[in-house]
């Protein structure tokens, strides 16, 4: 398939250079020095003919700084960091780069670049291809860059990139369709059926449909049905949405006006991989708010556990939290207390971690519980939100109170009384039993949390990281390693988790990379896990510049660190070695 606006015209190797100090130097380009580095070392190696040694190993020592030892199935680093630069490209040329000419993308499934034209825009410069070749092109006479930069992997550029950039486009809109929408039947209808209208039928509905095989023979059939069924198996575990196998009606017969998506998909054989296509159509205006492809050996597990795996990542990709469903401001759902309106505004909240955003989403949940108090779902993220006030407490600048706590561990008691397999419930009651000091209880619950929703990327990040703060690092951290591997939200919350889990098994330097990654403004206590780690390094300049920011942001958190260690890493020589490297970064712990 050829994208609209691409055209298979070549550019020059100073355009392609220029376009990337113009993405470099753009504020809607956000991420740290070390992506920045990243993205020029893949573009200036692909542009001197070197495109075949990008690998994760030599991005690795030449970027990350890894020694010869690097492994990069031990340590996903790489791959992680070439996700989040792949999501900040399309994000740059959804916003500042919209109009820019030459287009830098870089294809699942590798590192090297591509790099494409967008027919009709002008050249920044009209000089640059004008000019004689270079030395390290492999461009023709004209000094143009065709093999080496773009015509390698340019169908491949074509199918993941550009409908990406409209889906993206798509996608900011689904939310104030929906909450608008929403808010009309509400105001349209008697007080007696908008009870029936405000709890689950309020939520994203998915119609799954039947995905196509388009290889011949019985067996793709077969596989194309067995992963519609598993794709819905999965999808039902999740609690903020419902799922359908046909167009859901109300009781008098009309299609329902609630915000309605399709899961649409293929599915071909090719030898023995196993191929699958998946998008997600939104039914107002057939825009497609998302879509990705899978595939997998069918050797290595055999069918019917490759089948499953495959239905499982899209199951994932689609109705995770903070997915494409749940993405949203937090101001544009204020006033609203209807199901979805306050799933979506906890999501928001939780991305934006702000005083603020804390207190739209607990007023919106607060008024939903007393209209749905049977909602399972909304009562477990009540829960949540009100323990965030005890757990997050010098971010949100909130009294951890063991009143606060104590009604938290209630909130999730209910939430799991009124649904025993709500995976977010059996969440809230595994974050409260961990604060309130019961191990046992919290892990627990966690299991059940994660048996009731494997596919539940917050489920297992946060039961991943109670498993590790618990003293079980191994079990621990390679569930939070699947987690950030999916997409884990909200962004830069797991990477300390993986920061935290090289820190104890040694390897302070990967426990750097995985900490500078983390988000270090969504709470000061992520600054005091890279501030022990600096100070392990022996880093003190470094770590002085995140104890200054302590002191000025968070200086509440000063007196308490000992106690808020403790908190958290249950094993005492847990707690003495981190607190360790805090005193090796020159501050005195009480």
């Amino acid at each position: 398939m050829t994208s609209a606006g691409i055209n298979r015209v070549t550019t020059s190797q100073e355009e392609v250079q220029q376009q990337l100090e113009r993405i470099l130097s753009s504020r809607e380009f956000r991420l740290p020095e070390r992506a920045r580095r990243f993205l020029e070392f893949v573009v200036t190696e692909t542009l001197e003919g070197r495109r075949d040694y990008l690998k994760a190993f030599t991005i690795a020592q030449a970027v990350f700084g890894r020694d010869a030892n690097f492994d990069a199935q031990q340590d996903p680093c790489v791959r992680i960091e070439a996700g989040r630069l792949r999501r900040e490209l399309e994000h740059y040329y959804l916003t500042a780069g919209d109009a820019d000419r030459i287009i830098i993308t870089i294809p699942k499934g590798g590192y090297a670049p591509v790099f494409d034209v967008v027919s009709g825009a002008e050249p920044t410069d009209r000089s640059a291809l004008e000019k004689s070749d270079r030395p390290g092109s492999s461009g023709d006479d004209n000094g143009q860059i065709t093999t080496a930069a773009d015509t390698i992997g340019r169908e491949q550029a074509d199918r993941r990139f550009w409908p990406g950039r409209y889906w993206l486009l798509a996608a900011g809109a689904v939310i104030v369709l929906a909450s608008a929408a929403a808010l009309l039947r509400q105001v349209g209808l008697p007080s007696a059926e908008r009870e029936t209208t405000s709890g689950a039928d309020n939520r994203p509905t998915i119609i799954v449909e039947r995905f196509e095989s388009v290889s011949d023979g019985s067996l793709a059939s077969d596989i194309s049905r067995g992963m519609t069924d598993d794709i819905i198996e999965k999808l039902v575990r999740f609690n903020d949405i419902v799922v359908v196998t046909d167009m859901p009606r109300n009781k008098y017969g009309e299609a329902s006006s609630r915000p309605l998506y399709a899961l649409q998909g293929s599915v071909r054989i090719e030898g023995s991989k196993l191929r699958s296509t998946a998008r997600l159509v939104r039914r107002a205006d057939a825009a497609v708010i998302w879509a990705s492809d899978y595939d997998a050996d069918m050797k290595v597990q055999g069918i019917p556990k490759t089948q499953a795996s495959l239905a499982g990542d899209i199951a994932t990709a689609v109705a995770r939290p903070f997915g494409v469903m749940f993405q949203t401001d937090t101001a544009a759902i204020a006033g609203s207390a209807d199901a979805l309106s306050c799933v979506l505004s906890y999501y928001s909240y939780r991305s934006e971690m702000t005083m603020q955003a804390h207190e739209v989403a607990k007023s919106c949940l607060q008024q939903a519980v007393k209209k749905m108090p049977a909602d399972s779902n909304i009562v477990a993220l009540l829960s949540l939100i009100h323990l965030d006030e005890f757990r997050f407490s010098y971010q949100l600048h909130s009294k951890s109170t063991a009143a606060t706590l104590s009604l938290a561990k209630e909130l999730a008691e209910q939430a799991v009384r009124l649904d025993p397999r709500n995976a977010r419930a059996l969440q809230a009651l595994m974050l409260a039993n961990f604060f309130d000091n019961d191990p046992a209880g919290a892990l627990s619950a966690g299991a059940a949390a994660y048996a009731s929703n494997p596919n539940d990327t917050e489920v297992a990040g946060e039961y991943g990281l109670r498993l590790s703060m618990s003293g079980k690092w191994d079990q621990g951290c390679t569930l939070i390693s699947e987690a950030v591997g999916k997409n884990a939200g909200p962004r830069g919350y797991y990477e300390v988790g993986m920061a935290l889990c090289a820190f104890m098994r040694g390897d302070t330097q990967a426990a750097e990379l995985w900490s500078r990654m983390s988000d270090l403004n969504y709470n000061p206590m992520h600054r005091l896990v890279l501030l022990s780690i600096l100070g392990t390094l022996g880093k003190k300049q470094e770590a002085a510049e995140q104890l200054d920011w302590i002191r000025r942001e968070a200086p509440a958190l000063m007196p308490n660190i000992r106690q808020e260690v403790a908190r958290r890493l249950a094993r005492t020589e847990d707690q003495k070695r981190f607190l360790s490297g805090i005193e090796a970064a020159g501050l005195s712990v009480q």
